[in-house]
């Protein structure tokens, strides 16, 4: 009978709205990050560097670039006869066929895999933050304390806490209280969204909420364990955490790579970051070409000036063509003369000659301002921009797009120009 202490159940079916254009046609875990990597290799890093070799992976939206990407799991070393990474999408049962309509209703259909592994704690992650953390360290103190629930959480400013779901906890740190956003906050420590449970318990818990619409962790498990007096705990991270659930921390959580002194550091020995990655050309850098303060990915043509900028393999980057505070996701082409100001262009997008991008005041995008803000212009994957226009700030771009679409040559800021998937 195959026994694991801890196995790893990560969510990664959610459609990532809010970064727009970048999540029509891929699931938000699959997002580029870091010009080489992809968000999810972060959580699934951390496991195998945390000494988990079980993980399933929960898909539902978009799962197929994802699938693609985790494959039978070898660049994380997750390709063993038991256990390894399984990759978990829902699926048709003889009585009912059901999408996962919440986390915990995501865990409660695979049951039976979990159950297979026979393991005393199971641990519940999240696959669109950027952190790195040693699970291991959050285990012991999970076992120390005799929890039967460990949150981690971690200390935020006190201006921002009533935007977080909170914990209220004793000198111990066991859990008093929850408050989800509350409008006078008594603690700063919010939940990441990252458990671990005594496996008996969760499952206990699973099944008799299992009616219950869109069971959630935070909504709905986690009160029921405390209403029934289970021992809670709170593990206090202090390193780096990063939601990129939107343009503005996507782009944030970019540009910290390429500080002088990174506060999140990708090439650390001890804890190293893994990916897929194929066997490319080396980058080329022409004679004038210029580079300051960038992360270039392999087979890049380097023939203009980068400045602060992410660029990931395969870019093309023209003659006389100037980025800035921007990333420029693989395989994308830059023409000559073109102008990119704090701009996020995806995988696969071909950008004519004489082009700006991000020029002019900043005004509220007409089509989701709470999605298109942070000044930024964000061009979907395989799209493509016409020779001579420019694109203002608050900006999203998706589809083939061609010279009358501009017009006057120009999207202004607070436009978009959506021909190719929704209208997001």
């Amino acid at each position: 009978m195959i026994h694991k202490e801890m196995i790893a159940m990560l969510l990664a079916g959610g459609q990532g709205s809010r970064l727009g254009v970048l999540t029509s046609n891929v699931a938000k875990p699959a997002v580029a990050f870091g010009g080489k990597y992809r968000i999810i290799d972060f959580p699934l890093s951390n496991c195998v560097n945390s000494g988990i070799d079980t993980v399933g992976v929960l898909t539902q939206y978009q799962p197929l670039r994802l699938n693609a990407h985790i494959g039978i799991g070898i660049p994380w070393d997750l390709d063993r006869n038991h256990g390894g990474v399984t990759v978990l999408p829902p699926y048709e049962k003889s009585d009912n066929s059901e999408w996962y309509t919440g986390t915990a209703n995501a865990i409660y259909q695979n049951l039976n895999y979990i159950d297979s592994y026979h393991p005393e704690y199971v641990l519940i992650l999240s696959g669109d933050h950027i952190y790195k953390m040693d699970y291991e360290v959050m285990l012991d103190f999970h076992k120390e304390n005799n929890a039967d629930v460990t949150i981690a959480a971690m200390p935020v400013p006190w201006e921002e806490a009533n935007r977080f779901g909170l914990v209220i906890t004793d000198e111990n740190k066991q859990i008093l209280e929850f408050e989800e956003k509350p409008e006078n906050p008594r603690s700063n420590l919010a939940s990441m969204g990252i458990y671990i449970f005594n496996w008996s318990v969760l499952r206990e818990a699973l099944v008799t909420m299992s009616e219950q619409s869109n069971c959630d962790f935070g909504k709905h498990i986690i009160p029921y364990c405390r209403e029934n007096g289970r021992r809670l705990f709170a593990y206090e991270y202090n390193g780096y955490w990063k939601d990129v659930g939107t343009l503005g921390s996507y782009w944030e959580a970019n540009m910290e790579l390429i500080d002088l002194i990174p506060e999140f550091n990708l090439y650390e020995e001890y804890w190293k970051i893994y990916t897929k990655s194929e066997a490319i050309e080396p980058q080329y850098i022409a004679e004038d070409a210029v580079t300051e303060r960038c992360i270039i990915g392999e087979d890049t043509e380097i023939n203009g000036k980068i400045y602060g900028s992410v660029i990931g393999s395969g870019v093309v980057i023209g003659k006389n063509s100037v980025i800035r505070d921007s990333i420029i996701m693989e395989n994308t082409v830059i023409g000559d003369n073109v102008t990119i100001t704090k701009s996020i262009l995806a995988e696969n997008v071909k950008v004519g000659d004489n082009v700006e991008l991000g020029i002019g005041e900043e005004a509220e995008n007409q089509l989701n301002k709470s999605v298109y803000s942070f000044g930024l212009v964000t061009i979907g994957e395989n799209s493509i921009i016409p020779s001579g226009v420019k694109v203002g700030k608050n900006t999203a771009i998706f589809g083939e797009t061609e010279r009358g679409d501009y017009p006057d040559g120009m999207l202004v800021s607070g436009g978009s120009i959506i021909k190719a998937g929704d209208k997001v």
